[in-house]
């Protein structure tokens, strides 16, 4: 007997596995974890919190964080604006209604067919960082008012956003005023501090660094009205921060410092701070197992589903399990797909119940942002990261 299939037999295979196949892609309807518990009303209370902390600031929630369509309806109702950077946010922040002129296109480097997409749209408030953004903006979207990001040193912050954006303020001067020269409408400067930034005096170099643009700018004849402050408002992570107020109150006193006449309006993009806290992800152990003098506990969410932010440990979340209230002990913390980078928490392990067993369920705490936008299908075949609401 030959030991290749035949042609019959493999058919009659292939007709099988299409008998099963159904019941591979309703894996999500049957296993009960991992997915995340997101409270929309607590969300939109963050909001309201974080807006009477910078009373004089627009908040524009960043849809990036978790675009939930019903977490984007409620914060509109609730009279949040937002900060979106691709086609389908700004999609999916009108379908939530928002008006055009309540979106900043806050993403620095963009397509040229993007650009138009959003103009056509309505959207008139982009962010650009270099004079080759600019040009496309004046080509695809006349009349459109700017913003040039400058960088910052992301100091003080879980997740430096300093490498990828940001000009110089010299380089800013010379972005805004070719773009006034060329039809659009140099509205001002923008900047971003950092994710999870636990530091509130982070704002008052960069507020310092705009006043300069401001200032030069005015000097060509020039009236910038604008001030993207960004985002970096904490989550209650591992380790603390200081209250929203501080953050308000810090960023309040830079302003008047650096701007004691001609404030600009000023806005911020906040996306951890208004859900992470209203989100926790919920698991599942899949497995205890020793190597050598160390414990590993792998869950069934991992980098690849869901917790991207895990990636060199830079966000640490607080852990809940069901097995709490005996002794714990260190371990890491591992996902559950066969990649090598689906770790956690390895270099600084966790400390997690002794008991704990296959079957016990681990809670992580403030991961209502930027988890199911980073979960995808297709990575070893796990699901997407599914959402359940609680209000």
């Amino acid at each position: 007997m030959s030991a290749a299939i035949s042609n019959s037999e493999h058919d009659r295979a292939v007709a099988r596995l299409g008998s099963v196949s159904p019941l591979l892609h309703r894996t999500s309807a049957v296993r009960p974890t991992p997915y995340l518990n997101l409270d929309v009303g607590a969300a939109v209370t963050r909001y309201r919190r974080l807006a009477a902390a910078l009373h004089r600031t627009t908040v524009h929630y960043a849809v990036k964080a978790n675009p939930e369509p019903r977490l984007l309806h409620a914060l509109a109702a609730a009279g949040c604006c937002f900060d979106v950077a691709s086609p389908a946010e700004v999609t999916a922040a009108l379908h939530a209604g928002a008006q055009p002129g309540e979106l900043v296109y806050s993403n620095p480097i963009k397509r040229r067919a993007d650009i138009a997409f959003a103009a056509g749209l309505g959207v008139a408030l982009l962010v650009v960082d270099s004079l080759e953004e600019t040009e496309k903006v004046a080509a695809a979207a006349p009349g459109a008012k700017v913003l040039c990001r400058i960088g910052t040193s992301g100091q003080g912050s879980d997740w430096s956003l300093s490498r990828k954006y940001g000009s110089s303020p010299a380089e800013a001067v010379q972005v805004l005023r070719w773009a006034a020269a060329h039809g659009l409408a140099a509205a001002g400067v923008s900047f971003h501090v950092g994710s999870q930034q636990r530091d509130p005096q982070a704002w008052d170099a960069p507020i310092a660094a705009a006043a300069q643009v401001f200032a030069a700018l005015r000097a060509c004849g020039l009236g910038p009205w604008l001030l993207d402050l960004g985002g970096g408002f904490p989550a209650d992570l591992e380790g603390g921060c200081p209250p929203l107020a501080c953050y308000g109150a810090a960023i309040e006193l830079s302003l008047r410092r650096h701007f004691p006449t001609h404030r600009p309006a000023t806005l911020v993009e906040p996306g951890r701070a208004v859900v992470a806290d209203a989100g926790t992800l919920v698991s599942t152990v899949i497995g205890v197992v020793r190597r050598g003098d160390t414990r590993w506990v792998y869950l069934d969410a991992g980098v690849f589903t869901g917790l991207v932010e895990t990636l060199d440990e830079a966000i640490r979340y607080r852990l809940r399990t069901s097995a709490d209230g005996g002794p714990t002990g260190p371990c890491v913390l591992a996902g559950p797909t066969c990649d090598s980078a689906d770790v956690l928490y390895e270099r600084t392990p966790v400390r997690l119940p002794l008991s704990l067993r296959e079957g016990d369920t681990v809670r992580l705490l403030s991961t209502g942002a930027y988890t199911t936008c980073y979960s995808t299908v297709g990575f070893n075949g796990f699901d997407p990261l599914r959402t359940r609401l609680v209000s």
